[in-house]
């Protein structure tokens, strides 16, 4: 990447930044005054009830916040500077523009879920059936799009591009329910979800920028810069708290960067935590119902057992994250060397 490019980059994630932590100071308030307060279940660890009323919806800072940066950085470097992203192929436009699209949806749907827990005062939200079936459309949506775009050939670790034709809409779909849910499942205690998805974007900048996609690097950094907004508010002890809004965006985001620079297989390493944090919540199900009643952790998703366990929330949120700088730099070697 050119020196232009990173100062564009590093514009993208300051203004974003900024634009999170500063929004908060308003959105915050705003939230408490509407009632918008996050209701706390019974089944999780009992010193989460001092949570209780904590508001949620707070993935809106960071929705916002990315959406704004990326549209701005978008107009600026096809006016104004010597980037021009619309001259990219339909393909790499698609990518780009409907991922944009398709994380928003990701993250509407999921505010459609907390507006349901915290002013229909139903604390489950959308039913399981409604939220998996808008998930699937969401995903179809996007799927079909690249599909259409004759985007259906994908680069396979150790393998290389390998063209699957129909199939690329079923498993493109699967990636992003699979990221969807898993993120979050790993959105339950202060910062983790939003530090962990922090240095997996962090990733995508880098990774975007060097496999020539500048247009993913943009809105990588967009995203990052404005999850560390969010931060500054959900940190331990936190502020506010993302919801589903958020932890759904996050999964959507991830999936479009992902496809959008054509390597989703380094989803792999790079959620490497909120692939374990899924799976807890698998293998407990599986082992109650196999043993009749005992179960293999303390209590899932995984972060919950290490609380359980006696780890500080500041702990989990450290270790979890260092695992997932861990993750990256296993991706980056993939990809620069498989």
């Amino acid at each position: 990447m050119d020196i232009l490019t990173i100062t564009v980059l590093s514009a993208s994630a300051l203004i974003s930044f900024l634009i999170a932590a500063f929004a908060g100071r308003f959105v915050i308030p705003m939230l408490h005054k509407m009632k918008f307060g996050q209701t706390i279940r019974d089944i999780g660890p009992v010193w989460h009830k001092k949570k209780q009323g904590t508001p949620t919806m707070g993935g809106i800072l960071f929705i916002g916040a990315t959406v704004l940066t990326f549209a701005g950085a978008v107009t600026v470097c096809e006016f104004f500077l010597d980037i021009k992203l619309f001259s990219a192929t339909q393909l790499t436009l698609t990518r780009l523009f409907g991922g944009v699209i398709m994380a928003v949806m990701c993250g509407a749907l999921g505010f459609a879920d907390d507006y349901i827990k915290v002013v229909k005062k139903r604390n489950l939200g959308l039913t399981a059936r409604q939220k998996l079936f808008g998930q699937l459309l969401v995903a179809l949506g996007y799927a079909i799009s690249l599909y259409m775009a004759k985007g259906t050939a994908i680069d396979i670790p150790f393998i290389g591009y390998t063209q699957i034709g129909l199939w690329f809409i079923p498993f493109c779909m699967f990636v992003i329910l699979c990221m969807t849910n898993a993120v979050n499942l790993t959105d339950g205690i202060d910062g983790l979800c939003g530090t962990v998805s922090f240095v997996a974007v962090l990733f995508f900048i880098v990774a975007a920028g060097v496999t020539g996609y500048i247009g993913q690097s943009i809105f990588a950094a967009a995203a990052a810069g404005a999850l560390a907004g969010f931060l500054v508010w959900n940190l331990y002890p936190a502020k506010v708290i993302m919801g589903d809004t958020g932890a759904l965006f996050i999964g959507g985001l991830l999936s479009a960067l992902a496809f959008g620079i054509n390597r989703p297989f380094l989803l792999v390493p790079v959620s490497i935590v909120y692939i374990i944090e899924m799976l807890s919540v698998v293998l407990q199900v599986l082992f109650f119902k196999a043993t009749k009643g005992r179960r293999l952790f303390k209590m899932s998703p995984l972060h919950h057992h290490f609380e359980m366990s006696g780890w500080s929330e500041n702990k989990i949120v450290v270790v979890f994250s260092l695992i997932t700088i861990m993750g990256g730099v296993a991706a980056f070697a993939l990809l620069l060397y498989v």
